[in-house]
């Protein structure tokens, strides 16, 4: 694998967040970061696949674009398919599966497609072809131009490996982490979580705060491409990071970093809470985390400076009847505008009306964005007086 090249990356991530991930990508220092429908283009080497797996907080998954070639019949697709180096990503004795994709083309059959990439993989490379596999290499055929991708991720990204446990209708850490940075939080200040189900946006606000990497903790499917570097990718992994565990009861990060804020979840399901604090734990942060059950009712600011309250309430089409939560919308907003003096605020939802039901000085949405079929939106309002 030439580590030193240069391929587009591809940074997938929920359509509408697009501008998003282009800015984090752009504060981390990839190349030429250009958002497209559904995701962020970088360009670099592999070493930069691996990073952009390591670090970026908001991609679902990174794909390394390899080649493309025009191809308007089947059987130029099998020849243009073999002509494709593969062994310079791929090796013969790691199992590879391939997924194609057809839009306004000629060769309009997705599955015959497939079928001709696998034979080309299997013949040429001698790589075995499994439905099962974590390789997966990628094929879109849009206008008669193909693209293929490799999948350098394998589980999708939100999957950061230290969390075991997740309430009902949960925020994957990776949109959490684009609301966050949606509401300007930089690591910086507290936030509080006042419905946190299984502590989301509270560990996901202390690991940036802790300067603690994404992907710490799990493995990813460019372990098993052809050249890779084990020694180059711990150097990668283990440089200024404090890993996943404990470290005196709080977070270590960049430079033994340990936040001088604390952040806050709580939640009256008592389920909710061990969650959290188990997910806490797990992640390394714990230390810098407290979550408490009560009712929204019963919050109170935490002592010291105002920061961020950020909530994801359950909205109608997700959990509970919605003619029942205008009640639920309306104590959340009384309690903000009484105790929460200072603060910003944002809130996670898909209907407007329930927004307005907070009685908070909302606008309209910061961001709306598509999660798991539903469109969600932000609303933001500056510090409540």
């Amino acid at each position: 694998m030439d580590t030193v090249g240069d391929i587009e990356i591809f940074l997938v991530t929920f359509p509408g967040a697009e501008a998003l991930l282009c800015a984090e990508a752009r504060e981390k220092g990839f190349i030429d970061p250009t958002p497209i429908k559904g995701g962020v283009t970088v360009r670099g080497g592999w070493p930069e696949v691996w990073r952009a797996n390591l670090e970026l907080r908001g991609a679902s998954r990174v794909l390394a674009r390899v080649a493309a070639f025009r191809a308007f019949h089947l059987a130029q697709l099998d020849k243009r398919a073999r002509r494709v180096v593969w062994s310079e990503f791929l090796r013969p004795d790691v199992p590879v599966r391939v997924e194609a994709a057809c839009k306004g083309s000629r060769i309009y059959h997705a599955g015959a497609a497939t079928q001709r990439i696998e034979k080309a993989i299997g013949e040429e490379l001698g790589a075995p072809i499994s439905a099962e596999a974590e390789v997966v290499v990628k094929a879109r055929i849009d206008d008669d131009l193909c693209t293929i991708s490799i999948d350098t991720s394998g589980e999708s990204l939100h999957k950061r490996n230290h969390k075991e446990a997740v309430h009902k209708a949960p925020m994957r850490e990776t949109l959490a982490s684009l609301f966050l940075r949606q509401c300007g939080y930089d690591g910086t200040g507290p936030v509080v979580d006042p419905m946190c189900g299984s502590g989301t946006f509270v560990i996901e606000a202390a690991e940036i705060a802790a300067g603690l990497k994404p992907g710490r903790s799990r493995r990813f499917a460019f372990e098993q491409l052809a050249g890779f570097d084990e020694a180059a990718w711990s150097r990668m992994r283990g440089a200024g990071d404090g890993g996943g565990g404990e470290a005196g009861g709080e977070a270590g990060g960049d430079g033994d970093i340990k936040p001088a804020v604390r952040f806050h979840g709580s939640d009256r399901d008592a389920g909710a809470i061990a969650m959290s604090r188990t997910n806490a734990a797990l992640a390394g942060v714990g230390g810098v985390t407290e979550f408490r059950q009560h009712a929204v009712t019963d919050l109170v600011a935490p002592s010291g400076p105002p920061g961020l309250v950020i909530v994801n309430p359950p909205y109608g089409n997700r959990i509970g009847d919605k003619k029942q939560l205008y009640s639920l919308y309306a104590a959340l907003g009384q309690t903000l505008t009484s105790c929460f003096v200072g603060w910003r605020i944002g809130l996670v939802t898909s209907e407007a009306t329930l927004a307005r039901a907070t009685g908070l000085p909302f606008g309209e949405p910061a961001v709306s964005v598509s999660h798991g079929g539903m469109r969600v939106s932000l609303y933001l309002a500056g510090a409540l007086t």
